[in-house]
This record gives structure tokens, C-alpha cells and sequence, in this order.
């Protein structure tokens, strides 16, 4: 892989079209307008001056701080896009606040959780990736992408996570106090009225009824029971979503681009392909701290923490995998690195069954054998293909069913008064579907449609804060001491909501909630302002992907002001533009402009718009955080004492 220095020249073409703006330019214009209000609004009613939130006194157990940093992640990646400059400053206040407050609390150490498994990890270090997009880099981000990336490689002796010789991460449960081979009933405290309508974890648990689907966490006979039953066997060794680490790795290679980081997640992928290659083609969710599978569970490949039993089955397997393949792939170019993400889909799918007129394929594993069937899920294998482009990969998501329509575009909805149906935005991400077929041409009004949907949304949401029941300081009232659901009200009553935004302007499916990169075609700079996102005034539209193109179409909106964006190729500069092509010349022969760099600046005077077909070879950089005008501090890092 290569790289671009951002001190050549950046080739630089006009917009000379003259356009009335397109309804789906004014309303994206319109929704980022709407959604920095909304964004201030909402720091205002939920957190203190210093960047700490308003709520309780006390948080016990090891859960709770993904959940504000979820809640407040979407002001950087706001920013990314074109939100307001001051949602820079704002997004990194909080996210201090939040770590400082939750050190506090005691769930944090060293400024990264003590100890907890990667599918939370994963959901609370979006923030810190999004804040890698949210350029320029800080001196703290690197440091922190450096010390936290440590944890997992087996550099920092205070968090010895990672076995370097067997490859393997030594617990599901693990952080900057190192892997926590013995919980504690205070540990779970928080999750034990939850988890109270769940399936028990294991099907041997005295005084419980695992027929039943049910398990009860509340009773204190069955919790200690639990509780011992985990540190005999989930407690140690390695587990699936651990591939979650490989974005935290990745990204102290977009700060860094040390070699050590991307040959860290390459050789952890690999390791995880030997297992499932040992187990027959099944990725096995559970293997010991010998390398053995099974070893603390009579031998079986089944019945790991977050693995195929309990509680999520697949949708715990496949997404730490998609985004452990996807990291790869953008640390290498090289599209085998899906495979393994490939096989299990594929092997999940052979092992489909019709039933009651429907096909569906199995998503968890009891010891009697494959079960709880489902329809499958289309968004892993859209996710690999906007990657790959391969026909193989689409014929992943053509072969399954369509049984409802797959252009519908759905907004969440709320119904009652039940505490649980409020809590229907969290880790909204509800359109990859529709998008996939507005990409392929087949669902040519989704960009309004889809922009319509988010204004109400937005809309949606901000009636749901105002309320009382969004009042922070009636929270007391509203949750009594022992209700620990009250960590999601952030999530809910968030306004900031953008999945329009992310892809229709980068050219790509938001990113996996649980720990995903945040993959996609292009994204923006400010040419004037020298910060990322659109310009004031500039709307942006990925029309259609290819393997070797993107089109896009952008508009000045403003009669008044000239502005200039800066498109990269790739959401980390992995791509490279090859040539530029203006597609609304009106004779036979296009306008065409070489471009062979990671970056083009388009100039677009006030009221003009361009339809332009970019030509490119992609991952063909090495990814990073890099933005167009040079980082005199580029790989600073600080030193401690060494005694």
C-alpha cells in the first residue's frame, strides 16, 4: 500500500452548471441544519458545563459506560459530515466528561473500562473512533489510540489481555485491569431484572427450567449459581466477540501506521481461521487458555460467553467476524479476508429449514443440536459487498428471501406508555436494506424518501426529550434505585440521528453497532475552512458504486457564496482516484481531468452543481486518519518514566 503526502498539490476542478437545487439537496441542507439545533439542545438538557452528565450519584457493577458514550457519539460524526464547527470542541467535552465520571463510578480505569466483554466495548469505543474522523488529530487521540490498542497486543504489563504465542485474547471479559477470570455477584448486579426473560446460559443450572426460555437472575439461590457456573466456564480463554478488539488495533494503525498493528489484527483473524477450521468449518465460541476448544466446557464448540447458546447466538458470531474481515481488508486490500466471514454465512445457510412457509436458518446451537430458526439477516452480507463489489458476495443477499419490500424505509415508531417501548432508537440503524436497492438502481426515490424519514425522526425524538419524561432531574421518580435500564435513557431521548446523512453522502451502510469501523466510498472537507465535512451550503449524493467508480452528484445550494469541497476516496483515504469525469457534458465526448491522487477539491460557485463520475483503484493507500494540510505533530507521542 501507498501513501499520499498532503503537501503535493491536490488537483482541483469548477462546477461551471448553473441548478435550481434538487427537493433532496434542500432537504439534506435542511436536516443537517435541523440536527445541529437538536445536538445542542440536547447537551444543553443532559449535561453539566464541565461535560458531565446529569444523573445518579452511584452506577454499581461492571456495565453502564458504553452507554453515554453511545448516546453522545453522534456529535462527532456529525461533525465528520458537516455539522456545526462547534460540535468539534462540544463532542470531545463530553467525551472527557463521560470518561472522568465514569472513573468515578468505577467502572473506568486508565481512562478505558476496567473489565467487560468486546460486544459493550465495542458499542462505547464507536465514540473514540468517531473522534479519529473528527479531525485534526489531538495529541490525546493518538496517545490514547497507542495506550489502548496496548492492552490488546500485549505491550502494556498492567493489562496482559492477549497470549502472543497462542494468539488468543485470555478472557471474554477484559479491559485495562487485564482479563477478569473471576466475577462477582456485584459484577452482574445491574443486569439481573433484565436478564430475568432470558434464556439461562447454560441448560444445567440447579432450579431452573432451561425448556423454558426463562431464567431467574432475581432469585439469589439461582444468581450465586450463575455466577459460579460462568467463572467455571466462560471466564477464561477466548471467545468470538473478542474480534471486536481488531477495531481498537486498526484504529492505532490509522493514527500511527505501524506495521505491528496491522500485523496484530491479521494474525488474530488467523487464529480464529485455524479454530474454525480445527472445528470443521464452525467458528467455535469458546477455546480455552490452552488454545484447546472446549476446554472448560466437557469439550463442546458451543455454549461460550456471547457465543452460540447464549444469549444472541449468530448476531454475536457474525458481526465481531464482518468487522474483523472488514478491518482486514482495509489494512491489506486484500478481499480474501472476508472469507472467514464468508464460510460462516454460507455454512449457516446450508443449514436452512422451511418452516411455516418461510426460510429460515438456525440462530443458536443447544446441546440437542441447531435451533432457534430465524429469516436471515441481508445486512452482513451487504456490508461485504459494498466492500468486495464480488458477485459472490451479492449472490449472499440475492439468495435470501425477500418477504416483505425490501425499498420500504422505516422509521422507528412509538406505541403505549411501557418503559420498554421507548426504547425502540437504541442502535437505530433500520435502512441498510432500502439503500442496498437504491445503490443497485432498483429504488430510485429512496434519497427523499429516506431524508423525509430522518427530519421525523429528528422531529420524533425532540417531542420524546421535551417531555417530562425526558426531563433528566424527574429520572429519580421515574426509576426506582434497582432500575439499571435507566443507562439507555440517553440513547432514547437522542436527537442526533443520521443515517441519511452517512449514506447518501459517503456511499455507504452506517457502520456495525457493536464495534464497527465506519466504512464507506468518500467522505468531505471544508477546502476554505480546513476542517472535515461538507461546506456550509453543499449537498452531497453517492448515486451508484462500482468496483472501479463512484458517482456522485453535488450542489451548491446557496445563490450567494462560493464554496470548495475536498472529496478523499474512502473514508480513510484507502482508495485513490484514477480520473474525473463531468457527466452533464452535453456533447458525446465527457470532460475528463486525471486525478491519481486520494483527494480531488471541487470548486462550486454560488448557485452551481456537478454530476461527476470518479474513476479509482481502491485500498490501495494505507488507511488513515490523515486530513488534506499537514500535521506538523504527525506521530508525536509522549514518553512516562521508565522506572
Amino acid at each position: 500500500m501507498s501513501t499520499s503526502n498532503p503537501e503535493h498539490a491536490i488537483p482541483r476542478i469548477a462546477a461551471k452548471r448553473q441548478v435550481v437545487p434538487p427537493q433532496w439537496a434542500l432537504t439534506e441542507r435542511l436536516l443537517i441544519d435541523q440536527l445541529n439545533k437538536a445536538a445542542f439542545e440536547f447537551v444543553e438538557r443532559y449535561t453539566r458545563p464541565d461535560g458531565t452528565l446529569i444523573w445518579r450519584e452511584d452506577w454499581p457493577g461492571m456495565d453502564g459506560s458504553d452507554d453515554p458514550y453511545e448516546g453522545f457519539m453522534n456529535l462527532a460524526l456529525l461533525y465528520m459530515i458537516g455539522g456545526s464547527s462547534e460540535l468539534h470542541g462540544l463532542a470531545r467535552k463530553i467525551w472527557e466528561g463521560i470518561t472522568w465520571q465514569w472513573t468515578e463510578y468505577g467502572q473506568i480505569h486508565r481512562e478505558f473500562d476496567a473489565y467487560y466483554d468486546w460486544m459493550h466495548h465495542g458499542e462505547g469505543y464507536l465514540f473514540t473512533y468517531f473522534l479519529g474522523l473528527a479531525g485534526p488529530v489531538t495529541l490525546k487521540d493518538r496517545q490514547r489510540a497507542v495506550r489502548f490498542a496496548g492492552m490488546y497486543t500485549g505491550e502494556d504489563t498492567e493489562a496482559l489481555n492477549y497470549d502472543a504465542e497462542r494468539k488468543l485474547i485470555r478472557s471474554a471479559i477484559s479491559g485495562s485491569m487485564g482479563p477478569r477470570f473471576v466475577l462477582t455477584e456485584e459484577d452482574w448486579s445491574t443486569h439481573r431484572g433484565i436478564l430475568d426473560d432470558y434464556l439461562a446460559p447454560y441448560e444445567d443450572i440447579p432450579g431452573v427450567d432451561f425448556a423454558s426460555g426463562k431464567c431467574a437472575w432475581s432469585n439469589n439461590e439461582v444468581y450465586a449459581n450463575i455466577i459460579r457456573m460462568m467463572n467455571e466456564r466462560m471466564t477464561r480463554g477466548d471467545v468470538p466477540l473478542n474480534l471486536n478488539a481488531t477495531g481498537l488495533v486498526t484504529h492505532a494503525f490509522l493514527h500511527t501506521q505501524e506495521e505491528k498493528y496491522r500485523k496484530w489484527v491479521l494474525d488474530y483473524l488467523a487464529a480464529w481461521q485455524e479454530r474454525t477450521r480445527q472445528n470443521g468449518g464452525i467458528i467455535p465460541d469458546n477455546v480455552g487458555l490452552s488454545g484447546e476448544i472446549g476446554e472448560y466446557n466437557d469439550g463442546k464448540w458451543w455454549g461460550g460467553y456471547y457465543g452460540w447458546r447464549w444469549p444472541h447466538g449468530f448476531m454475536t458470531i457474525i458481526e465481531p467476524l464482518t468487522n474483523a474481515c472488514m478491518n482486514s481488508v482495509l489494512l491489506t486490500g486484500d478481499m480474501k479476508m472476508l472469507d472467514l466471514a464468508r464460510q460462516q454465512l454460507d455454512e449457516n445457510w446450508a443449514l436452512r429449514e422451511e418452516q411455516d412457509g418461510e426460510v429460515r436458518v438456525p440462530y443458536k446451537h443447544f446441546d440437542a443440536g441447531w435451533t432457534d430458526y430465524r429469516k436471515a439477516a441481508p445486512q452482513y452480507p451487504v456490508y461485504l459487498w459494498t466492500m468486495s463489489m464480488a458477485d459472490e458476495d451479492l449472490e449472499r443477499i440475492d439468495r435470501i428471501p425477500k418477504d416483505h419490500d425490501w425499498n420500504q424505509v422505516i422509521v422507528p415508531k412509538l406505541s403505549g406508555t411501557d418503559k420498554k417501548t421507548k426504547r425502540n432508537t437504541k442502535h437505530y440503524i433500520g435502512n441498510t436494506q432500502p439503500w442496498f436497492q437504491f445503490i443497485r438502481g432498483l429504488n430510485p426515490d429512496y434519497p427523499q424518501t429516506i431524508l423525509d424519514a430522518n427530519v421525523e425522526l429528528v422531529t420524533q425524538q425532540l417531542t420524546k426529550m421535551r417531555s417530562e419524561a425526558g426531563d433528566p432531574y424527574n429520572w429519580a421518580n421515574q426509576f426506582s434505585d434497582d432500575d439499571f435500564s435507566s443507562i439507555h435513557i440517553w440513547q432514547e431521548m437522542c436527537p442526533i440521528y443520521m443515517e441519511s446523512l452517512v449514506q447518501l453522502t459517503l456511499g455507504g451502510p452506517m457502520h456495525i453497532s457493536h464495534g464497527g469501523l465506519q466504512h464507506a466510498r468518500v467522505r468531505y472537507y471544508d477546502a476554505d475552512a480546513k476542517r472535515p465535512g461538507l461546506p456550509e451550503s453543499i449537498a452531497a449524493l453517492v448515486k451508484d458504486l462500482t468496483a472501479q467508480s463512484v458517482t456522485l452528484e453535488l450542489v451548491n445550494t446557496s445563490q450567494f457564496d462560493n464554496r470548495s469541497v475536498i472529496i478523499q476516496a474512502g473514508t480513510f483515504g484507502e482508495h485513490q482516484f484514477k480520473e474525473v469525469y463531468f457527466l452533464e457534458s452535453v456533447n458525446a465526448n465527457m470532460e475528463m481531468t486525471a486525478v491519481n491522487h486520494k483527494w480531488l477539491q471541487v470548486d462550486l460557485p454560488a448557485g452551481t452543481g456537478a454530476s461527476l463520475l470518479l474513476t479509482m483503484n481502491r485500498y490501495v493507500n494505507a488507511p488513515s486518519y490523515d486530513m488534506p494540510w499537514a500535521d506538523r505533530e504527525k506521530g508525536v507521542l509522549l514518553e512516562g518514566r521508565k522506572q
